[in-house]
């Protein structure tokens, strides 16, 4: 069964334009179905966030925060997939599975699943195909100054002042009938 609502804008157009960067993966493309790899295990997925890799950031970026945000969740505010905060200016990639824990010195806030790290898709069973975005934010300073029980929407409201470029991958994912 699809539910009957409009589709949601993207999130990042309703924010003011930052540059843009490169962001890849090997294992999710803009607009391509995810594996089950990556979806929740409540849906007989892996829960394995994928891997990741940017580069061509501004030169004075000081830090990283990566997020995972569904925006056609059926909650009236999308959900908040994973949020991992404070990584380092070296840090240029994660490999796949780095969402189940810290990862080169940063750390992840709760999910909108109640628990901290990547948690994978889950759109209700039958409903269209939901976008995921996976969005990398350069950062003009080091570290956000936000804890690990920050919610994603304070994280976010922290990164609109503070990201200098944001590279996207929007893959989707559909859990049939």
């Amino acid at each position: 069964m699809t539910l009957d609502r409009p589709i949601a804008p993207d999130p990042y157009e309703l924010l003011p334009q930052v540059q843009t960067f490169t962001l890849t993966s090997e294992d999710v493309a803009n607009g391509e179905p995810m594996d089950a790899e990556f979806a929740h295990d409540s849906v007989g997925g892996g829960n394995v966030s994928p891997q990741l890799a940017w580069s061509d950031f501004p030169a004075e970026t000081r830090g990283f925060v990566v997020t995972c945000f569904d925006p056609d969740a059926p909650t009236g505010s999308g959900f908040w997939h994973w949020v991992l905060v404070n990584l380092p200016a070296s840090v240029t990639q994660l490999p796949r599975g780095a969402g189940s824990e810290a990862a080169a010195g940063g750390f992840s806030v709760r999910n909108d699943y109640g628990a901290q790290g990547y948690g994978g898709a889950a759109p209700p069973p039958g409903d269209r195909p939901h976008r995921y975005v996976f969005a990398v934010h350069a950062l003009d300073v080091e570290r956000l100054e936000v804890t690990p029980e920050a919610t994603p929407a304070y994280v976010g409201f922290n990164l609109t002042f503070h990201t200098l470029a944001r590279a996207v991958i929007r893959p989707t994912y559909q859990v049939k009938d």
